[in-house]
């Protein structure tokens, strides 16, 4: 695609990662028909964090870097709606945003993921602050069962695993998504899981 076309956006009140999976239910007329547009054609649409306003409806403001989706698996109901499984692609920058007729769409350039230089063992060193949150988070309840972590060798493509496992919230989420290089990335992911950790060791002493 052109850096310079226009793609179909699903704004949304979650971050998509490259590489991590998005379910979606269709149900909104005008989402109804860009999914059939993008069946029809390539199958790919951006997805962006909204950053004031709903899902439904319009009228909110969105950020600027997101991701391509590709549409890997579409069902649609009896009466109308669709049921889709996504995949994140790459990151994108919106260029221009153009009127929501009939649905959201805007000018973007796809953006190259650059590993930077990790620090050595910068990777493992995520990958086991991510099992020690996780695991604590279950000790108090905050999920039902500990995930296996085993992150990617490739310092870009655990980054991208690593921020999409994490319990995080969608502004940090957005924040590691707008880094230009993995090692950033997980240099600052990092810094979150261990303030994440500092805070859940004092919940589980009862501080």
């Amino acid at each position: 695609m052109p850096m310079s076309d226009a793609l179909p956006m699903f704004p949304l009140g979650s971050v998509l990662f490259p590489n991590a999976v998005l379910p979606l239910h269709v149900f909104e007329p005008r989402y109804r028909e860009m999914t059939e547009r993008c069946l029809a054609g390539d199958r790919e649409f951006g997805v962006v964090l909204i950053e004031r306003g709903h899902e439904v409806g319009g009228g909110d403001a969105r950020f600027e870097i997101g991701t391509v989706a590709r549409i890997v698996q579409a069902g649609q109901l009896e009466d109308g709606r669709w049921v889709l499984v996504n995949v994140g692609i790459q990151r994108l920058r919106v260029l221009e945003w153009l009127p929501d007729d009939p649905y959201p769409q805007a000018r973007v350039e796809r953006l190259r993921d650059e590993p930077g230089t990790p620090a050595d063992g910068e990777v493992a060193v995520v990958e086991a602050l991510l099992r020690r949150t996780l695991a604590m988070h279950v000790e108090l309840g905050d999920l039902s069962a500990p995930l296996e972590i085993a992150l990617d060798a490739d310092p870009v493509q655990a980054s991208f695993e690593a921020s999409a496992i994490a319990p995080i919230g969608p502004l940090d989420a957005q924040r590691l998504l707008e880094v230009d290089t993995a090692s950033d990335r997980l240099t600052q992911l990092e810094a979150m899981l261990t303030e994440e950790c500092a805070v859940l060791e004092l919940r589980l002493s009862g501080e």
